[in-house]
């Protein structure tokens, strides 16, 4: 039995989802990640620590991780649904569009600003995503 106790795999305990070894290998390789890898590039890694690993594997157990919101899935206009844990450390991202480059940035003006903004629209702000997309200034 492959033991791997990556911070997705603690989540899928508390959320009391049936961990496969493969679920497992797949739980380290997200929580691993220092990028936002898409479903190839989670199966290309996952599979080298587990060659039995199929592309369809990694399709279900995103999609099951993706439904607990243990990971969220992000749409950065490259056509292909990337994958980041959804742990608690908010960051936005600047994607760069000349070579898909997605950089994590936390601002407290922006935050501020986002706030200020709602509660002037009368609400109070719960939750928020912001991409922005731009190539690099030469």
């Amino acid at each position: 039995m492959i033991r791997m106790d990556s911070w997705i795999e603690k989540k899928c305990a508390e959320r009391g989802l049936r961990m496969t070894d493969q679920r497992k290998v797949i739980a380290k390789v997200l929580s691993e990640a220092k990028d936002h890898p898409d479903a190839e590039e989670l199966y290309a890694r996952a599979s080298t620590i587990d060659s039995n690993i199929s592309l369809a594997t990694v399709y279900r157990t995103v999609r099951l991780f993706t439904e607990a919101a243990i990971i969220e899935t992000h749409d950065f206009r490259d056509g292909r649904a990337r994958y980041e844990t959804a742990d608690d450390e908010h960051h936005d991202h600047l994607i760069d569009v000349t070579t898909g480059e997605v950089i994590e940035f936390v601002d407290d003006e922006i935050e501020e600003l986002q706030k200020r903004i709602a509660e002037k629209l009368g609400y109070e702000l719960v939750d928020h995503r912001l991409e922005l997309y731009g190539r690099k200034i030469k």
